[in-house]
């Protein structure tokens, strides 16, 4: 059987809403001096965890992911979670004398963010032995820092194919390591702040990026993503969302429909569309782990979203 690799974090999110906006707060000629607090509403804790929730995607796309990442105490209903929708926990690694990481994210009426992540179990590498003849794919997203370093060189020298999220982690990353992560890359995946910092911390732009990977690929929430080759650029629209309830999450649920894509051989700008289609069912739901769909559901919409039939 064909596996992905999925490394990442696993944590517990705590996620609470702001009724205003966030802009409204900060003033421009103080930002060297912020001080600031939020009233929010009650936390509500979900899974989370970049890697949980992009394994949790592929698992609804009758994928199978396994998850390399560090957990602690506190993880049995999580993993309870996780083995109740098929995916494998017998990879993940578990520190009992330290708390199972946990994120905390505060969204405003515009869908911006303020993230605290609170991670130990999350930072400690990963030192099991990883079967590398297990994998046709792999994906390394945010995590422990050795680890997103480590990985995508086990990839390298095993021919494994992968991709590189660096996500939340660019700032902790050295010039070296991220450059590291990007070099033999199938596709980087960033948002639009993220790229920007990628090529500020490595000083390559995206045409220098490109002779390190194959693809860029760059979300615009909303707007919709943009795929850059070599051979040129492709966008890709969103896919339409009526009621649209929180954005925490739908860029790994695009990661996760973009590698289903990728797992089948698809040309890039169809796993995009995949992508789009998955991100739409995770901001329905309040959470990262919360949304769910059949197949049949799933190639329906796709087909209402783009007009084709969908090829999964």
């Amino acid at each position: 059987m064909n596996r992905t690799l999925v490394s990442g974090s696993l944590a517990y999110d705590r996620i609470m809403d702001f009724p205003g906006k966030f802009r409204d707060h900060f003033l421009p000629d103080k930002l060297h001096s912020i001080s600031v607090g939020f009233s929010v509403s009650t936390p509500v804790e979900q899974f989370g965890g970049t890697a949980g929730n992009i394994a949790y995607t592929l698992s609804l796309l009758e994928e199978h992911p396994e998850i390399i990442s560090s957990v602690g105490s506190g993880f049995a209903p999580f993993r309870e979670h996780l083995l109740k929708h098929g995916i494998d926990t017998e990879s993940v690694q578990t520190i009992e004398d330290i708390p199972t990481a946990s994120a905390y994210t505060i969204t405003d009426e515009d869908d911006n963010q303020i993230s605290a992540f609170s991670g130990e179990a999350c930072e400690k590498p990963y030192t099991k032995l990883i079967d590398t003849k297990r994998y046709a794919h792999a994906i390394v997203s945010p995590g422990c820092i050795e680890d997103m370093v480590a990985i995508p060189r086990l990839c390298r020298e095993n021919e494994i194919p992968f991709f590189y999220d660096p996500g939340q982690r660019i700032p902790a990353l050295s010039k070296e390591q991220l450059e590291l992560g990007v070099m033999g890359a199938e596709a980087v995946f960033a948002n639009d702040y993220e790229i920007n910092l990628i090529e500020k911390k490595t000083g390559l732009d995206e045409k220098g990026l490109l002779t390190r990977t194959k693809a860029l690929v760059i979300t615009y929430g909303v707007e919709g993503s943009r795929i850059v080759t070599n051979e040129g650029e492709k966008q890709v629209a969103a896919t339409r969302v009526e009621h649209p309830i929180d954005p925490t999450g739908a860029g790994d649920a695009y990661r996760a429909g973009f590698l289903k894509g990728a797992l089948t051989s698809l040309p890039l700008e169809v796993c995009g569309f995949l992508g789009s289609v998955a991100a739409a069912y995770a901001v329905e739901k309040y959470g990262t782990q919360k949304h769910s769909f059949t197949l049949p559901e799933f190639r329906a919409r796709f087909g209402d979203a783009y007009g084709t039939k969908c090829p999964i």
